[in-house]
């Protein structure tokens, strides 16, 4: 899905391309059963005088039943394995490297600004867009509210922000799962959010991805609804690990749901 990642494949590409040189069949167990029956009758006359009949009859039904059962240590996996996983392990590490750069970068620019950001993140219909509304509506007359909007595709979000009463701009990230530091960068220079303003950022919907990267945001907020059930925490733990707050959400549906 994501290019940047590598949940997408990409950054495993090179194990692909790496496998396809191999014409290896690892599971070589064909029993090879060749009756070839080849009775080579050369009844060659040479002119010099003698009949070589040599009727060498060897009738060699070579059956060599050879089951190549190649059992010899075949379980160890190929080296290539090895490399690949290095090389991944080492792009992923350059990905986060670049990617915490310009994360700090972006938390230069905003502190000198004295501009508070606050990353919003959860999964696909939490609710995010709705939370941002109302905190809109709240806080507008108290203090300048921005957005930034990730999605993949579509303004739908942004539309309805922009129908709240604040500047949004917005970042579809088309296959990509999560926002990055440098996308943030971009949007923040097309927004110029005012100084001492407040700055939401509504991350692609999405309970892993969004946890490894960080934006330069002074916060992070993870909402999780009733609705998705009291695993969550449980299956994604590092994205709840990575927020300094946790919003729980629909909670007027609790009677309606088997939640503990």
């Amino acid at each position: 899905m994501c290019a940047t990642c590598g949940c997408s494949g990409t950054i495993s590409a090179d194990a692909a391309s790496a496998l396809v040189g191999s014409d290896r069949d690892p599971d070589h167990g064909h029993a090879h059963d060749h009756d070839h029956d080849h009775t080579h009758d050369h009844d060659h006359a040479h002119d010099h005088g003698h009949m070589h009949d040599h009727d060498h009859a060897h009738d060699h039904a070579h059956d060599h039943g050879h089951t190549h059962d190649h059992a010899h240590g075949h379980e160890h996996p190929p080296a290539i394995a090895d490399t690949t996983a290095t090389r991944t392990l080492q792009l992923e590490r350059e990905i986060l490297g670049k990617n915490q750069l310009l994360a700090e970068r972006n938390r230069g620019w905003l502190e000198g600004r004295e501009i508070f950001a606050v990353n919003l993140m959860s999964s696909p219909g939490s609710g995010k867009t709705t939370l941002l509304e109302r905190t809109i509506r709240d806080l507008g007359k108290q203090r300048v509210v921005s957005v930034i909007e990730g999605d993949q595709e579509t303004r739908l979000d942004a539309e309805r922000i922009r129908g709240a009463g604040a500047r949004v701009v917005q970042i579809n990230t088309g296959t990509g799962c999560h926002l990055d530091a440098q996308m943030l960068g971009r949007a923040l220079q097309e927004l110029s959010p005012a100084v001492g303003s407040l700055l939401f950022v509504e991350n692609v919907g999405n309970l892993v991805c969004p946890a490894l990267f960080d934006l330069g945001e002074g916060a992070r907020v993870v909402i999780a609804s009733t609705t998705e059930g009291e695993d969550k925490p449980l299956k994604y733990p590092h994205m709840f690990r990575a927020a300094e707050l946790i919003l729980l959400n629909k909670v007027d549906l609790l009677p309606h749901l088997s939640l503990d």
